[in-house]
C-alpha cells in the first residue's frame, strides 16, 4: 500500500479506534502524526523532506496536540497506512518530540519559526495569529513602533480586535495611525514580508517563550506562595533530595527581594498601586538593600512619612509581613501580565539595585 506524502498527510476521513475499550477519533492529519512519531527521524526523514512548507505544519500541529497513542492504537493504524507493523510500546506527541524529530530534517530556523507558530496564538498566518493576542499586550508592543507601521498591523487583523487595539493605546499615538490609516494606500509585498519578519521574531517568538510552562515554573509559583517559614523548608527538603531541581526553582521564584531589580520605571508603577499601609508593613520585614531602593523611587518627603509610619508600628508579626510582600509581589506580576511593567528573571546578586 504505497502513500505518497500528501497523502499521508490528508489521508482518508477521521477513524474510530477502539482500545482497551476505550473509543477515539482521529483525523486524517493526526493518524499522519502517529504513523511519523512510529517511524521516527531515522526512516521517517526521507519523508519530511517530500513534505512542503503546508504539509509540515499541518502535521507538526497534529503531532504536537497528539497525546498518548497506545501499542493497540498503534497497530490498528498501521494496518491501515500498510499491511501491519507491530510496536512494542506506547507513543507521546508533544512539543519536545515534534521539535527533535523536526530537528533531524530541517535547519535550526525553520524549525524554530514553525515551533513558534504552534506554541503560539491559534491562526493559520501571522494576521490570524494577531487577532487572537489578548489586546492590551499587542497594544503595549505596538505603541513603540512607527504610527505607520502599527496602521499596517490594524489594517490587517481582524477590524474587532483593531478596534479594541487601538482603544488602549496613547490618545494622541492612537490618533496618528487612524489619521495613518485613512491615508494608507495598497501596502507592498515586501515591505509587508518585513512587518511580518518583524513581528515573528520581536514579538510573537517573545510571547510563545512567556506561554512556555514545565513543572520548575509551577512549582515556583506555588514556592512564592508559600510563607517563609514552609518555603524555607521545603527547599531545604528539596536540596537535599534533588539538587538540581532546587536549584532551578529558586531561579525561578520571583521574591520580595527582587522587586529591588525592577527598573526605576517599573518600581514607580508599583509604588503608585500599591497600598501604603501594606508597603510599610512589607519594608518592615525587607532587607535594608531593598528599603533604600524603594525609599530612592520616592519623593523626600513620602519617604519621610514612610519611615516615620514604618517606626511607628513597633514590633509586627511575620506572618503579617510575609502577608503584606506577597501582596506586592502578586501586584507586580499582575502589572508585568497585564505589560505595565517587565519583570527581570535575573537573579545574580552583584545586579541587585542598590
Amino acid at each position: 500500500m504505497a502513500l505518497s506524502p500528501t497523502a499521508l498527510v490528508a489521508k482518508g476521513n477521521a477513524l474510530t479506534i477502539s482500545s482497551d475499550g476505550e473509543n477515539r477519533t482521529l483525523n486524517g492529519a493526526e493518524k499522519a502524526a502517529v504513523m511519523m512519531l512510529a517511524l521516527g527521524d531515522r526512516y521517517g526523514g526521507p519523508i519530511w523532506k517530500l513534505l512542503d512548507e503546508i504539509e509540515i505544519k499541518q502535521l507538526s500541529v497534529a503531532m504536537s496536540k497528539l497525546g498518548p497513542i497506545t501499542p493497540s492504537m498503534l497497530d490498528d493504524l498501521m494496518i491501515e497506512f500498510v499491511t501491519r507493523v507491530s510496536s512494542s510500546g506506547a507513543l507521546m506527541g508533544n512539543y519536545d518530540t515534534t521539535e527533535r524529530l523536526l530537528l533531524a530534517v530541517l535547519p535550526q530556523d525553520k524549525v524554530n519559526a514553525i515551533m513558534d507558530e504552534i506554541r503560539g496564538p491559534a491562526g493559520r498566518n501571522m494576521w490570524e495569529k494577531l487577532s487572537n493576542v489578548q489586546e492590551t499586550v499587542l497594544a503595549n508592543y505596538l505603541k513603540n513602533e512607527y504610527p505607520q507601521t502599527v496602521a499596517v498591523v490594524l489594517s490587517k487583523i481582524n477590524s474587532d480586535h483593531a478596534a479594541r487595539v487601538l482603544s488602549k493605546l496613547p490618545d494622541e499615538f492612537a490618533l496618528e495611525v487612524v489619521d495613518r490609516m485613512l491615508k494608507m494606500e495598497a501596502v507592498q509585498k515586501d515591505i509587508l514580508e518585513k512587518v511580518e519578519q518583524t513581528l515573528r521574531v520581536e514579538f510573537m517568538s517573545n510571547l510563545t517563550n512567556t506561554q512556555r510552562r514545565d513543572a520548575h515554573e509551577l512549582m515556583a509559583e506555588i514556592f512564592n506562595s508559600f510563607d517563609r517559614n514552609t518555603e524555607a523548608k521545603f527547599i531545604a527538603a528539596l536540596e537535599e533530595h534533588n539538587r538540581d531541581a532546587a536549584d532551578r526553582i529558586k531561579a525561578l521564584m520571583f521574591t520580595f527581594d527582587d522587586l529591588g531589580k525592577l527598573d526605576a520605571g517599573a518600581i514607580q508603577t508599583v509604588l503608585r498601586q500599591v497600598e501604603k499601609d501594606k508597603l510599610a508593613l512589607a519594608l518592615k520585614g525587607a532587607k535594608e538593600a531593598v528599603r533604600d531602593f524603594f525609599f530612592a523611587n520616592m519623593s523626600a518627603r513620602a519617604a519621610g512619612m514612610l519611615k516615620e509610619d514604618m517606626e511607628s508600628m513597633g514590633a509586627v508579626r511575620l506572618r503579617d509581613v510575609d502577608d503584606a510582600q506577597a501582596s506586592l509581589i502578586n501586584l507586580a506580576k499582575d502589572l508585568a501580565a497585564k505589560g505595565e511593567i517587565l519583570i527581570s528573571k535575573n537573579k545574580s546578586e552583584d545586579e541587585l539595585v542598590m
